[in-house]
């Protein structure tokens, strides 16, 4: 894979390595940074190499981009860091139209902290921002601001008004003004460029295993348990229920899942959509907690996504539906055997993070 750069002679080129971000995490670390609106300086993370950009979903194309970070950060013996923005710049060029998103903020920092970087900025994406020049980004943000050593971007990241900022005009301000500058190569999957959109479609077509192949973990959301209408219960399946994002696009049917409290794991069967049979027209997603007795409601979980069951549909009858309910959780017993650990990394964040 090769690299392009600007850097002094004494800074080679980064390799990326899958087990980059692995192993600089096993390392003993400090708790992971988060700044947000950050003042005109901040010395926590100056002068770190940071990896730019919007990071949804943390996919696999994003992560190459952190290990590249993580390897110049290590031989430059600097903190690593992610830049990045909220709320996503569609919000605010495009207000009106939905956006799914793969990673809501807080999602994306604990995926940012599980990847092995030392923390995250996190620039609030808004007129005043999107009227900064290219030039203007640099020099307020990068140099005078946090003082970079080094910046990780991705071959397609554009910057300033506009997106008048190339990659290649970042890399010749960076030698020019003293920090490094990697452009990681387009990353690609079966011969497609990894990308979040592709991420989404996926997702709103019901192919779990190919949206998680994408990402490089299974897909998870996080919500509050709230109390719902009981029916699950007088069913024998009691279930965990959560109310998602609006824009929430993941296709309507029965999922194979693997749930995260506090620092357990919990497999199960969930089911996403409007319950056709009750007809009651509220999507949810309802998630049936195998070999769990207890009381969850309030309390904030993790959903992993492993696989795809079934569309949801609407049965003759009651007995119908509870018949294939025991169905679909042999089903997902299956599935989730056969991936015993996957769930996604992630890392603590500081309680003003959260």
């Amino acid at each position: 894979m090769t690299m392009r750069f600007a850097a002094r002679p004494d800074q080679p080129p980064p390799r990326v390595a899958a087990k980059t971000a692995m192993n600089h995490a096993a390392q003993a670390r400090e708790p992971f940074v988060v700044i947000k609106h950050p003042p005109a300086r901040h010395e926590a993370l100056r002068g770190a190499v940071v990896a730019i950009g919007n990071f949804d979903g943390v996919h696999r194309g994003h992560r190459a981009v952190i290990a590249t970070a993580l390897q110049r950060a290590k031989t430059l013996r600097r903190p690593a860091a992610a830049l990045t923005f909220e709320p996503h710049p569609r919000r605010v060029f495009w207000p009106g139209e939905p956006l799914f998103r793969l990673t809501p903020e807080r999602a994306k920092l604990r995926l940012l902290a599980g990847a092995g970087l030392d923390g995250a900025i996190v620039l609030p994406f808004d007129a005043e921002l999107a009227a900064l020049s290219a030039q203007e980004f640099i020099s307020r943000i990068l140099v005078q601001r946090f003082a970079v050593s080094g910046v990780a971007i991705g071959f397609d990241f554009h910057f300033g008004l506009n997106r008048a900022g190339s990659p290649d005009y970042l890399a010749a301000q960076g030698a020019k003004l003293g920090f490094a500058v990697d452009i990681v190569p387009r990353f690609e999957d079966a011969g497609r460029v990894v990308r979040s959109g592709l991420i989404r479609a996926a997702l709103s077509a019901g192919r779990v295993a190919q949206a998680n192949e994408l990402l490089g973990y299974p897909w998870f959301v996080s919500a509050e348990v709230v109390r719902g209408d009981q029916r699950g219960r007088e069913l024998g399946y009691p279930t965990a229920n959560l109310q998602l994002d609006p824009d929430c696009a993941l296709a309507h049917g029965i999922y194979a899942v693997r749930v995260g409290l506090g620092g357990r794991r919990y497999d199960g069967v969930a089911s996403f959509g409007r319950r056709p049979m009750f007809d009651q027209g509220t999507v949810l997603l309802e998630a049936f907690l195998f070999d769990f007795s207890g009381d969850l409601y309030g309390q904030t979980i993790d959903v992993a996504f492993i696989d795809w069951i079934r569309p949801e549909r609407k049965f003759d009858t009651v007995q119908h539906l509870i018949d294939r309910m025991g169905e679909d959780a042999h089903t997902a017993r299956a599935a989730l055997a056969r991936l015993p650990d996957a769930f996604p990394r992630l890392g603590e964040l500081p309680a003003q993070g959260s």
